[in-house]
């Protein structure tokens, strides 16, 4: 993977970036994005600040990213199941649909994507092997957008 090569690996999310935070340091990411909750004096007011990172707010969020850590995007992957990530998938070099919906399939298909399936893999692991909740965790990673930058060798 992505990690083992030595790439390093964001998640990015439209869920509040504390709990992408959780599950990017659970996993030994570089960092995640994620939604921002408005907070005065250490207290969550209900609001956001600015927009849920979602379509084309999450693409913005990237750019920023890739600005900030000198990322060049044609030489990064990302991942997503839905055609809201259309936006972030069409901005870098290698695009991958996971278990994509509908939309997003279409999409790829047209544009030359690579697309992986693993919903009937999923399947299979939970009618034959008691891991239903490595099968689980498997799918909450796959269904994540991650974007991963290329190791750069000199």
């Amino acid at each position: 993977g992505h990690l083992d090569a030595g790439q390093r690996v964001w998640l990015v999310s439209a869920a509040p970036v504390e709990l992408a935070e959780l599950i990017a340091e659970h996993l030994g990411l570089s960092g995640a994005l994620g939604t921002v909750s408005e907070q005065v004096n250490g207290i969550y007011t209900g609001r956001l600040e600015g927009r849920p990172l979602h379509g084309e707010a999450k693409a913005e969020a990237i750019q920023e990213l890739a600005a900030r850590e000198n990322l060049d995007l044609s030489r990064c992957a990302a991942y997503s199941d839905s055609a809201n990530d259309i936006p972030m998938l069409s901005m870098v070099g290698t695009p991958v649909a996971v278990n994509p919906d509908r939309t997003l399939r279409l999409h790829a298909r047209r544009n030359g994507w690579t697309v992986r399936d693993y919903r009937t893999a999923r399947r299979v692991i939970k009618i034959t092997a008691p891991a239903v909740g490595v099968a689980g965790l498997a799918t909450g990673i796959a269904v994540g957008s991650v974007m991963a930058r290329r190791a750069m060798r000199t």
